[in-house]
């Protein structure tokens, strides 16, 4: 493979992980919609839904992190780590 190709995998690779998080973002927000629509139904009483939306909503804040602000492994990481010399754990 030559650097073209490279780039062009790991492009690839990145609009599959952002179309991936928009579908996820998606599936949270019509999911938990439901939830709040159930609770508001069901008499209003103790909000329930917050635990699914906080537990579920810090899952998609790390999907979210690794995939719009993660710096992407470069060549001049793999140099310093092979440099470095540490072992696996």
């Amino acid at each position: 493979m030559d650097e073209q190709d490279d780039r062009r995998e790991a492009a690839l690779k990145r609009l599959k992980a952002k179309r991936d998080f928009k579908t996820h973002l998606a599936v949270y927000v019509i999911v938990n919609s439901m939830l709040v629509a159930i609770w508001a139904f069901s008499g209003r009483g103790y909000f329930w839904p917050i635990w699914p939306l906080l537990g579920w909503g810090v899952g998609l804040v790390i999907n979210a992190w690794a995939v719009y602000f993660e710096r992407p492994i470069t060549e001049e990481d793999i140099r310093k780590e092979m440099e470095r010399g540490g072992r696996v754990q």
